[in-house]
């Protein structure tokens, strides 16, 4: 009797078991809800599946590249190389967090989220016409496990990979975690044969091997990169690529500075700029070419998730230790002067890590919010509970005492004095730091910055460095504070963790390098109720509050429009993308480059 109850109670827990392990299959994943495109689509809403091929545009960068791989410690990469390898499913870019097929054909996985297999499209090709493999991919997941930058490795600590057929692939995670499921899905898969025998970690002087729809033709390094399309491109008429990638060539030509390139663009001698400057967009888009209409402004409105600018302290630096020496600096930064007598009133005040979401906290904690945050009094800012976050506010004036006066009382509670008008510590150092620039950007709100800073007695010493060694300088944490470019994060999810987690204070995207336990208790919450958005929402703002209240990085600004111009040689389709440009769905058109001068066609 009793080997029979034991025998029941052994077929109960298989049976529970089996319940728990239900196998999923799909072609398309989405992070929050369901997928916006059904299994059967075309094309992307915002792609023409006529749009001719052909014809040739030309861009503009800034600075300077000297390598060929985008993952190398060092160097810097070419424009465009973001695009030499297809990845297992890619995104569309009118939802969020949405995956569909490319490499991939389908993948499956449990309840539980603990792996998922990836079967491949046997058409898969790269450009040599070898054939993309599972053994592919599981040696490009430990090719960057092994050499790839350190962040990768924190992040997929315990994931295994295997290819247990021809074309199918089987990832296993340490624990079950939907979110890490999912950005496996985004992994580029790299040719072994070439790979094998190069160090991801290192720069390549030459274009690799690649698989996707261009191929770099022509370069000069420092100078120029021209990619040509991939006439036979294996993944040219699938869904997520039909009526995307039109143009025949891409060229890149590089300016040392922006004002040399805007003169450039006028001239004629590339085709598209996005303009970050406001006073050129109000003061010198104007002329013949603008007159005669061979030259096309747009300006499109910020109402989603966008990427705003801060400025970000170094906090391991003992200077920027306190919290509030870090209040104090930002008081000094007069957005509102700025936004008036320099930028024509284009851009709005960043206030939150979650700009234009609703997880940006813009009102009191709520009830929910509270017990989260409930557990960290005592170790968060006292303001984080009773408090509305409002970045520092002036007349406009450009003489707001008022902030400066609270500036020096944080300074003086902080142990700084004012000493023949140099501000001192205890042992007589003064209060000097650097900002670190790329050079050939449009930086005119640094010097009104400065000038606030000296009335506080504090010495900004601006430093100003090529591309190459202002990356150099970022991966080496060799910065006092430079400008850190935050990107539109919709929601919360588990990329928070390489922004904030002290796992990756030392990686170049924890820019302020902050390392505090009760952000990263925070972001494990967040990681643990991915999918659930009644518990993200909470957790989001919580979130939002203890990092605004810490001051570790000053809200500078976003657009309140991107701004564009371009000559009047594209047509694009009627829908736009809600969270891209979509330049990659434009096309020459032959109708319109036959209006402009010859030269300029």
């Amino acid at each position: 009797m009793i080997f029979r109850w034991l025998a029941l109670l052994l077929f109960c827990c298989a049976a529970t078991t089996a319940r728990a392990e239900e196998i999923h299959e799909s072609y398309a994943f989405a992070q929050l809800g369901e997928p916006k495109y059904a299994v059967n689509f075309t094309h992307f809403d915002y792609a023409n599946p006529a749009a001719p091929k052909g014809g040739s545009a030309t861009l503009a960068a800034i600075g300077t590249y000297d390598n060929f791989n985008r993952f190398a410690s060092r160097g810097n990469p070419a424009q465009g190389t973001d695009t030499l390898y297809d990845t297992l499913f890619v995104n569309s870019e009118d939802e969020v967090g949405s995956y569909y097929p490319l490499i991939a054909e389908f993948a499956r996985y449990p309840d539980s989220y603990r792996w998922v297999e990836v079967t491949l499209n046997p058409q898969a090709r790269y450009q040599d016409g070898s054939s993309i493999t599972a053994e592919d991919v599981a040696f490009t997941f430990n090719k960057f496990m092994q050499q790839g930058v350190p962040q990768f490795r924190v992040f997929y600590k315990g994931v295994t990979v295997k290819a247990i057929a021809q074309l199918t692939v089987r990832f296993e995670l340490p624990v079950g975690n939907k979110d890490m499921m999912l950005s496996l899905l985004t992994l580029p898969v790299f040719p072994q044969s070439f790979w094998k025998d190069h160090n991801l970690s290192e720069p390549l002087p030459a274009p690799p091997p690649g698989s996707g729809p261009y191929r770099v033709s022509a370069y000069k390094v420092g100078q120029s990169v021209t990619w040509s399309r991939v006439k036979d491109y294996w993944a040219a008429n699938l869904p997520v690529n039909k009526g995307r990638f039109n143009f025949d060539t891409l060229r890149y030509d590089y300016y040392l500075d922006d004002n040399v390139a805007f003169e450039a663009f006028k001239a004629g001698a590339f085709d598209f700029r996005a303009e970050g400057s406001a006073k050129k967009w109000a003061t010198q888009y104007r002329g013949r070419n603008f007159d005669s209409h061979y030259i096309v402004k747009d300006a499109k409105p910020n109402t989603v998730a966008t990427s705003s600018n801060w400025l970000a302290f170094n906090v391991q630096k003992p200077l920027f230790a306190d919290r509030r020496v870090r209040e104090a600096v930002s008081l000094a930064f007069d957005f509102e002067w700025m936004n008036k007598a320099l930028f024509y009133g284009a851009y709005k005040r960043t206030r939150s890590y979650f700009q234009n979401t609703d997880y940006a906290a813009t009102d009191y904690p709520d009830a929910k919010e509270l017990e989260i945050l409930a557990p960290f009094k005592g170790k968060i800012p006292d303001e984080v509970f009773s408090q509305i976050y409002q970045p520092p506010h002036t007349d406009g004036s450009g003489y707001d005492r008022a902030n400066l006066l609270k500036a020096t009382a944080l300074l003086e509670q902080a142990g700084w004095t004012l000493k023949n008008q140099r501000l001192v510590n205890a042992s007589g150092q003064p209060f000097t730091f650097e900002l670190l620039l790329r050079s050939g950007g449009n930086d005119q709100w640094v010097l009104p910055f400065q000038h606030n800073l000296a009335r506080l007695g504090i010495n900004l010493v601006i430093r100003q460095v090529d591309s190459s060694q202002y990356l150099a300088r970022m991966r080496k944490s060799d910065f006092d504070m430079l400008v850190s470019p935050y990107p539109a994060i919709p929601y919360p999810d588990s990329n928070l963790q390489i922004y904030w987690s002290s796992a990756y204070v030392n990686s170049t995207y924890n820019r302020p390098h902050v390392a505090s336990p009760v952000i990263d208790q925070l972001i494990e919450k967040i990681n643990q109720h991915q999918s659930d958005e009644a518990a993200l929402l909470p957790l989001g703002r919580a979130l939002d509050r203890v990092l605004l209240w810490n001051y570790y990085m000053i809200p500078m600004w976003y657009g309140a429009s991107d701004r564009y111009a371009w000559w009047d040689k594209f047509s694009m389709p009627a829908t736009r993308p809600t969270y891209s440009l979509g330049f990659d769905s434009w096309w020459y058109d032959v109708n319109k480059a036959a209006q402009l001068p010859a030269q300029r066609r």
